[in-house]
């Protein structure tokens, strides 16, 4: 069975490779917001990005096709060993960079990205052992790989934050909806909260000693709700604009810009 098993890792590092590599091709712009910009510098990081994509999808499509051969595994084993590397340097050197792994939402380098990065390394350490395409062990032991497939491919799923808008998200709101005793009449987060979530946040704290008015307004847009304070730059009066997460309480997450009056007049023109 542990044959069975280590081929259809082929199959699932494969098509997490092809992924990964679709996604990088289709926004490549993603790459200013990686540690990349910092490791090989602003005007290299789309060319590094696009190249890292291409050696993702050729090796995905090793994998994915015929034959079985332990090499593709040991390199997909190695690339994992390589994104292990390159999360502890983005973690040290550029802790608020987005990993752009599996999707182009910004997410910071967390515990899951690490997670994620070590579980493809031992699939392909596993992979290795294959003795025969990965279709062949699927019809051999359909009950058995299916399952195992599908679990592992959750498990990616759940260890990839660029992901949680997917499903997470989505999750959260269903249990709000089931378990809060006013759900029915519970349609949106009370603005109360937020405040609250604002005011305990490292952004607000950051600018705090600028704002120069309460809460002037506020609105949604998908799971942000965004608040604007009036501020006072160097440069002259400002609007400070927080984007604070609606639906769950992630004060490290609040993010913060301050927009000079001017460039307001502009835009309104």
């Amino acid at each position: 069975m542990i044959e069975s098993f280590a081929s259809v890792q082929q199959v699932l590092l494969g098509g997490v490779l092809l992924w990964a590599a679709v996604v990088k091709l289709r926004k490549p712009q993603a790459a200013g917001r990686t540690a990349l910009k910092r490791l090989v510098g602003e005007k290299y990081a789309v060319a590094a990005y696009r190249a890292v994509a291409c050696a993702e999808l050729v090796l995905g499509a090793l994998l994915v096709a015929p034959p079985a051969v332990a090499v593709e595994a040991y390199l997909g084993a190695a690339l994992g060993v390589g994104m292990l590397g390159y999360l502890g340097y983005a973690k040290l050197k550029a802790p608020e960079s987005s990993c752009g792994c599996l999707g182009d939402k910004e997410t910071p380098v967390r515990a899951r990205g690490f997670l994620r990065a070590g579980v493809m390394a031992a699939a392909g350490v596993l992979a290795a052992f294959a003795t025969a395409w990965w279709p062949v062990a699927i019809v051999d032991r359909p009950l058995a790989t299916i399952g195992l497939l599908v679990a592992e491919a959750a498990l990616i799923v759940a260890l990839s934050p660029e992901l949680d808008h997917r499903w997470l998200l989505p999750l959260r709101r269903w249990r709000v909806r089931l378990s809060h005793p006013l759900a029915s009449r519970m349609d949106v987060i009370p603005l109360e909260s937020s405040v609250q979530q604002l005011r305990k946040s490292d952004a607000f704290l950051s600018v705090f000693g600028q704002l120069r008015s309460d809460l002037l307004d506020s609105w949604e847009e998908g799971e942000w709700r965004i608040m604007t304070y009036a501020a006072r730059t160097d440069a002259g009066p400002a609007t400070a604009v927080f984007a604070v997460p609606l639906l769950d309480y992630r004060p490290d997450d609040v993010r913060v810009a301050l927009v000079p009056e001017a460039e307001e007049a502009l835009t309104r023109t």
